[in-house]
């Protein structure tokens, strides 16, 4: 038996009728969308467009928004950063970005495009939005924060952020990737202009799938361009959204796929969160007990996602991970490509083992888990 706690990573199992949707993608309507107007095609074309209007009821996304559908939560997020931010603009982010946020900023940072700074979390694992106000200058364009730490699960003050920014005139970008389809979203309620997810985590869909709400009135700048399937006869990119963010083919089985989780988990939304949170509670609770390990999540449950993260004894992360492998447990050890998080745990030399978990977990698994670490602090990896 083989138990799966890489969920933030990408998440397993997949419903079965995201797997049997996919299938059909790939045999029943395989066909370019948007393209031509043949019976397939049509058929593909409404299962984007399907896909999209599942995606905004999720959000909670308003008239004259937009949904601009992409291949990951990195895609979306270069887009809503490169698009946003013009020469000399000035960014508020933090210390607990993902290196999808740290980096697109960091290379428009370093060729002197923009100023750059990154507010740390207090002791409590948060950033405050005090701290993020006093940070402001006349010319921030674009406050970008994540909504749910990859490495500690804590969960930031999105709404209040939000705030900020808009009394300051500046744009705000929240990062989705470990709160969407885990934690109870409304981007109306948060107040934010761009908000970027992954469609493979928490909303159950297939890789190579994402997007971005963009606020109604909002235009951006686009990253790429090219063929769209509308206006063909202009050699401009078109204004209109969502065609003007989504250049190429898309990724028409990912989304048939990504269509169903999320409807899956529409379907089974407070089931899903109840249950992922009281598994972390267990999880967190039993690893508070176990001797010779640090517990670097927030304590309380309402201010963390469904993951932990923890070091055992003295071995790095990497070796605790490797362990749990040998032992057909899956977790992820490392800096899960957020540095600034760990130089502010101080585990940046030895990273972190992180467990988390999704809707299949079961409070037997957590259990095993438990027992395998000790087993590992007993007898060694």
């Amino acid at each position: 038996m083989s138990i799966y706690f890489d969920n933030a990573a990408t998440s397993d199992p997949k419903p079965t009728e995201v797997v049997e949707e996919v299938r059909r993608a790939l045999t029943e309507y395989n066909a370019n969308p948007g393209r031509s107007g043949h019976e397939r095609a049509l058929a593909a074309a409404r299962i984007v467009y399907d896909c999209r209007n599942a995606l905004s009821d999720f959000l909670g996304a308003g008239p004259g928004s937009c949904v601009a559908l992409g291949y990951s939560c990195t895609d979306a997020l270069n887009l809503g950063i490169k698009g946003v931010l013009r020469r000399g603009d000035h960014v508020i982010s933090t210390m607990l970005e993902h290196n999808s946020v740290l980096r697109p900023l960091n290379e428009l940072s370093s060729r002197r495009e923009i100023a750059l700074t990154l507010v740390a979390p207090r002791g409590d694992g948060m950033v405050h939005p005090e701290d993020v106000r006093a940070a402001l200058r006349r010319n921030t364009a674009l406050i970008a924060v994540t909504q749910a730490s990859n490495v500690t699960g804590a969960i930031q003050p999105a709404a209040a952020i939000a705030e900020v920014a808009r009394d300051a005139g500046a744009v705000c970008l929240i990062d989705g990737a470990q709160a969407l389809g885990t934690l109870p979203v409304n981007v109306r309620r948060i107040g934010c202009d761009l908000y970027a997810f992954p469609g493979h985590k928490s909303l159950l869909g297939p890789q190579g799938t994402g997007g971005l709400y963009i606020r109604g009135g909002l235009v951006l700048n686009t990253v790429r361009e090219g063929g769209t399937g509308t206006d063909s006869q202009s050699m401009l990119q078109s204004i209109d959204p969502p065609e003007r963010y989504e250049s190429g083919t898309l990724n028409l089985p990912g989304l048939a796929g990504l269509l169903r989780g999320v409807e899956y988990v529409a379907a089974n939304r407070a089931a899903i969160l109840s249950h992922e949170r009281e598994l972390t509670t267990a999880l967190y609770e039993g690893l508070k007990r176990q001797k010779q390990t640090a517990v670097y999540s927030p304590s309380e449950e309402a201010a963390r996602a469904p993951l932990v993260s923890f070091n055992l004894g003295d071995m790095s992360s990497s070796e605790v991970a490797d362990a749990l492998s040998r032992r057909r447990i899956a977790v992820r050890g490392g800096l899960h490509c957020a540095p600034g998080a760990h130089r502010v745990l101080g585990t940046l030399r030895r990273g972190a083992v992180r467990a988390s978990l999704g809707h299949a977990n079961t409070f037997e698994e957590v259990e095993q888990f438990l027992a395998a670490l000790r087993d590992i602090l007993k007898n060694g990896a």
